[in-house]
């Protein structure tokens, strides 16, 4: 059941910070959903999904002194955890180099200029921002976010020079910030 009181930002890291459970909950029950998706577009898998989710709000509840409002917004920080968290998942997996751009060339021929961004997370409004940037950039994004490539590794899969690689994120990042600072 969602509370009709809400939290500003500030109040949400003093209550991190005091171990305030109510504050935990509403945290919890505000934020999971996008986290929960952000994790199984990168795992693609539902049960290492959920694993990672609570393993993310752990790391929040034991972490929050880590967090520093001077590099960014507190959801930031949450979805960076959520991110890392899920490609070390993936990682400690032993997720093989040749499966894993196997499964990534599969993707990139398939692209149809559609995002990935899972509806749960598209609340935040990610889908209309990715639609602003190039087919190309998205396609970056995607292979760097999502699916956690480095960018030596979507060089090989795209097939393109690394220097290509890092001008089209760099543009795409300057481009999105730009863009996130309009919404």
């Amino acid at each position: 059941m969602e509370s009709a009181f809400t939290y500003t930002e500030s109040e949400l890291v003093q209550g991190l910070k005091a171990k305030d459970q109510k504050v935990f909950g509403y945290l919890y029950d505000r934020y999971s959903p996008a986290l929960y998706g952000v994790a199984l577009k990168v795992l693609n898998d539902e049960s290492n999904a959920n694993d990672v989710l609570q393993e993310v709000f752990l790391k929040i509840w034991r972490n929050i002194d880590r967090y520093d409002e001077s590099k960014g917004r507190l959801f930031t920080w949450m979805l960076n955890i959520t991110r890392n968290s899920a490609i070390d998942t993936l990682r400690s997996k032993a997720h093989k180099m040749d499966q894993k751009i196997q499964d990534i060339g599969d993707d990139v021929h398939l692209y149809t200029g559609n995002l990935t961004v899972l509806p749960s997370v598209d609340h935040l409004g990610l889908s209309k921002v990715l639609e602003k940037l190039t087919k190309e950039q998205r396609i970056i994004i995607d292979l760097a976010y999502y699916k956690g490539c480095t960018q030596e590794e979507i060089s090989k899969v795209l097939e393109i020079p690394l220097g290509t690689v890092k001008t089209r994120m760099r543009n795409a990042i300057i481009q999105l910030r730009n863009l996130l600072k309009l919404v």
